[in-house]
């Protein structure tokens, strides 16, 4: 599609008028305000945001475990010098071990910030996405390794 052909709708649709957007099957023309002191009006929830802030800190706790289980696992391995299985197996040991502690810090701050959200109902989208995008970055998913050599 060429530029001016682009451009020809976008005019087309401007002379046209909006077709006005509808959240939640209300009237385009309703507006908020009407029927009661909050008809229409976008609503939020605290204690539904908190919940989901507590839920998903509440996943550490079985994280917690998970880690317990993967160090009592790695014990008596002792010197992986010589064995080439028994370094792999360390290898592998502590990439799990980095992933599972990651999981488990993303959890707790992300279970935080739903709280906070909720508790405050202060933040806006941006402030929100803006967090989000945070904690995308610092827990940053490792990529796929399965299968390679690494040189050997």
């Amino acid at each position: 599609m060429s530029w001016d052909e682009w451009e020809q709708l976008k005019a087309d649709a401007a002379t046209r008028g909006g077709t006005g957007m509808r959240l939640n099957q209300l009237d385009p023309g309703g507006g908020g305000g009407g029927g009661g002191a909050d008809a229409g009006r976008l609503k939020s929830d605290k204690k539904v945001w908190t919940k989901a802030g507590e839920d998903t800190k509440g996943l550490q706790d079985g994280l917690g475990k998970a880690l317990g289980k993967l160090e009592e696992g790695q014990s008596g391995l002792g010197d992986t010098a010589g064995c080439q299985s028994a370094a792999a197996q360390k290898e592998l040991h502590d990439s799990w071990k980095k992933y599972v502690d990651d999981v488990n810090g993303r959890c707790g701050e992300l279970g935080g910030l739903l709280e906070r959200a909720g508790h405050d109902l202060s933040m806006t989208d941006g402030d929100v996405k803006a967090e989000l995008d945070k904690l995308k970055t610092k827990y940053q998913d490792t990529e796929a390794v399965g299968g390679q050599a690494k040189g050997r």
